[in-house]
């Protein structure tokens, strides 16, 4: 939908051309009937390509040069068409630099052009030069415009980020801790009770065995009572110390398994390190436990290798030479392979599991080999970086060397040809003096101060080369041009310095600098009478300082004013992102605590006893208390969501008939907040679509607005439309942003109004069935 704002500055263009042509036709200068047909189609063309400017800048652009074209050939002496100035503008904010160089090249080439076709080959060199300038500058602050707007997509990207991670931190740091208690589960509690139950069967054939099981269960016992308790301790740390898993770590764990009884062969790197290793380290634990579990006496093997920068992990056991326990599918958390999967992910792998060939189980996964080559961004992204700066600054200074120059060769051409010749010298050395002063302000972003000094230093070139070398007062004038560059300087020093402590001062030096080269030029070029010291002279000073200092106190204050603004966006950004950070952290640490706290009350007391009856050779009690511990992890992995307050627990998967209790909780709060719709819309939709119909709704009146706002919901021909007004927070910044990625997550379409409207197209089409890459396990 095309809003005014795209449709204002082209009406604008159009009414400033109409009365010029108004003005024309009164008096006599307008073209005739065929022109004033041309003139009236350039300008509707001009306007209908500039309105679409946002949405199609290339097409704005081509429209606006033929429009230019007819306009010209239909009224060379009073068509302006400034709208080519700007759709490269918006080229230059909406499209990359080799796009934006490309189109310069086009405009100036067809500037070039109807200059030849009016003014015949003998094309003046001011037409040129000036429409080369005009160009360059106006895509160069365009592309500076992008910069900009480039990174405040960034902010509000990191923003919508960090915002992401404040919501999904309880959840996150439950599903680790669930990781962490379930490989204290797998590798302790559950060895305990595979080995007592076999020595309680075997008991009356070997009764030696019931000695090593209480021997085995008191030593396992005593290690799971010294792991939780370090858990324990981790939890209540604000920041837990990394594992540090390493090679050894893993072949020790391997060799455990191997003590209990079943053959286990491995071959694994000596250097493995890092992330990758505590993957594989939990992935081998809960392989092995699984195949302890479900194939008692089975062989084993753990393999990794090394392929092409990545780590291949391979477990594989053999078929179970006797039947398991008829409960072992009891004893574990029913999220081993899940577990898993979520280790390979969390490591930026990969990993599948199924039946082996041999009829036993197969556990696959790929890691990134930490250890192997690594690619951090180089010097290739800071070379994208300072390409996307080459544009704006030297635009700037180009312009402020050309102008001068460009009118001293302007004046030239009315001057005589003897005069002429002998002037050319002294355009040359003027030509040189205002590329050398100009020629700091390419790091005018980058060194503010420096580069200011450095302009104010080259000024006085100006004096000494008019003492030095004797150049015609016809072209020395011209060197008083070269003032624009202190100009931009000045505004450069206050909108990228230090703050106006440091900005104000440099106002009273441009001031003071300027008034006295230009004094001091004038005077070594014969312009003052009398001695360059005279009376006259700090007359002229004083007169210049005047003058002079209104205009850089307004360039310095613009700057401020932009720096300010910019600064306060930035620091926004920064509280917002260490509010999201400072939530998510807090987030984290109430789950951590209520876990410790459920952990030393279910878990570690039955751990505890355990260890005791098995010092006291109770055979059957500690086999019902193993269980009862193992019981008691289970319950507690499979409710860690579970808190006293239903706030904590971990709710399923927001519907669209949550829209209904969202709404009336905001109306609750004060908020003036309808819904309409809903129940039609929302009949028979995809799991995926509710939830994303959810999700764009929260965040939408989430935003912050404190006005009415009213939801409305429309299902038609196969998609649901969802249409959000009143909330003009959420159409821009860090809430839009989130929006776009939750469209995108649902394959649908969003229009932002700048008016406060969202509107929202989902496909409602039925969901796709879920792929299985594995077959189920038969052990599992």
């Amino acid at each position: 939908m095309e809003t005014i704002r795209n449709w204002l500055l082209p009406l604008i263009l159009a009414a400033g051309q109409s009365v010029l042509l108004w003005h024309g036709l009164a008096g006599g200068d307008a073209p005739g009937l065929p022109g004033l047909a041309g003139v009236v189609c350039a300008l509707v063309a001009e306007a209908a390509a500039l309105g679409r400017r946002r949405q199609a800048p290339l097409r704005a652009l081509a429209g606006t040069l033929g429009a230019c074209t007819v306009g010209m050939v239909a009224w060379p002496d009073g068509y302006v068409g400034l709208g080519t100035l700007i759709a490269l503008y918006s080229v230059a904010v909406r499209c990359p630099l080799p796009v934006t160089v490309r189109a310069v090249a086009v405009a100036v080439g067809v500037e070039w052009g109807l200059s030849a076709v009016q003014d015949g080959f003998r094309v003046s060199l001011l037409t040129l030069t000036i429409g080369l300038s005009v160009y360059v500058v106006c895509a160069g602050l365009g592309e500076a415009r992008r910069q900009w707007l480039g990174g405040r997509l960034t902010a509000a990207r990191r923003l919508a980020g960090a915002e992401h991670a404040r919501r999904t931190a309880g959840d996150q740091e439950r599903r680790r801790l669930a990781r962490e208690l379930h490989d204290v589960s797998a590798h302790h509690l559950t060895s305990v009770v595979v080995t007592v139950d076999a020595a309680r069967r075997l008991r009356d054939s070997r009764p030696e065995l019931a000695a090593e099981a209480l021997s085995f269960a008191e030593r396992t016992g005593r290690e799971t009572v010294a792991a939780l308790q370090r858990l324990v301790g981790l939890l209540r740390d604000t920041d837990p110390p990394g594992p540090g898993i390493t090679s050894a770590g893993i072949e020790e764990l391997v060799a455990g398994f191997g003590r209990l009884g079943r053959p286990v062969a491995a071959h694994i790197p000596d250097d493995l390190t890092g992330p990758p290793a505590e993957a594989i380290h939990g992935i081998v634990r809960e392989a092995l436990t699984n195949a302890l579990r479900h194939a008692p006496g089975a062989a084993a093997r753990v393999l990794v290798r090394r392929v092409d920068g990545v780590l291949e992990l391979t477990v594989e056991n053999a078929p179970p030479r006797t039947l398991a326990p008829h409960d072992a599918g009891g004893l574990g958390a029913g999220r081993g392979l899940a577990g898993m999967r979520e280790r390979a992910a969390a490591a930026g792998g990969e990993l599948s599991a199924g039946p082996g060939p041999d009829g036993g189980w197969l556990v696959r996964a790929t890691l990134p080999d930490a250890a192997g080559p690594q690619h951090p961004p180089g010097p290739g992204w800071r070379r994208d970086v300072l390409r996307e700066q080459r544009l704006a600054d030297p635009a700037l200074a180009l312009a402020a060397m050309v102008l001068p120059v460009v009118t001293a060769l302007a004046a030239s051409e009315d001057w005589p040809e003897r005069t002429r010749r002998a002037s050319v010298p002294g355009l040359i050395v003027v030509t040189v003096l205002l590329v050398l002063h100009a020629l700091p302000l390419l790091w005018r972003r980058r060194t503010p101060s420096a580069s200011f000094v450095a302009v104010l230093a080259t000024a006085w070139m100006w004096p000494v080369a008019v003492a030095v070398v004797p150049l015609p007062s016809r072209v020395s004038q011209f060197l008083v041009g070269g003032v624009l560059v202190e100009m931009l300087a000045v505004y450069a020093l206050a909108a990228y310095g230090q703050g106006p402590s440091r900005t104000w001062p440099a106002v009273i030096a441009a001031t003071f600098g300027t008034a006295s080269v230009v004094t001091a030029t004038a005077a070594a070029d014969g312009y003052l009478a009398g001695d360059p010291v005279s009376g006259f002279a700090v007359v002229m000073v004083v007169v210049l300082c005047v003058v002079t200092a209104p205009l850089f106190a307004a360039l310095c204050g613009a700057g401020l004013v932009v720096r300010r603004r910019r600064l306060r966006v930035l620091e926004n950004d920064d509280f917002a992102l260490a509010s999201s950070m400072w939530h998510a952290q807090q987030a984290t640490e109430a789950e951590r605590h209520r876990l410790a706290v459920t952990l030393r009350e279910a878990v570690l007391h039955h751990t505890t006893s355990l260890v005791d009856l098995a010092g006291r050779g109770r055979l059957d009690d500690v086999a019902a208390t193993a269980r009862a511990a193992l019981a008691a992890m289970r319950d507690m992995l499979h409710g860690l969501g579970d808190a006293g307050d239903p706030a904590d627990r971990l709710a399923p998967s927001p519907t669209a008939a949550d829209l209904d209790p969202l709404c009336r909780a905001l109306v609750a709060a004060g908020r003036d907040v309808r819904l309409r719709g809903l129940p039609e819309a929302a009949r028979g939709l995809p799991p995926s679509v509710h939830v994303a119909a959810y999700r764009i709704v929260e965040a939408a009146l989430g935003a912050g607005d404190v006005g009415p706002a009213r939801v409305t919901l429309k299902r038609r021909r196969g998609t649901v439309h969802i249409t959000v007004t009143g909330v003009p927070l959420a159409v821009a910044g860090p809430v839009a942003e989130r929006l776009r990625v939750q469209v995108a997550a649902g394959d649908g379409r969003m229009e932002l109004e700048p008016t406060g409207n969202v509107r929202v197209s989902l496909p409602a089409g039925p969901a796709p069935a879920p792929v299985q890459e594995v077959s189920p396990s038969p052990y599992a």
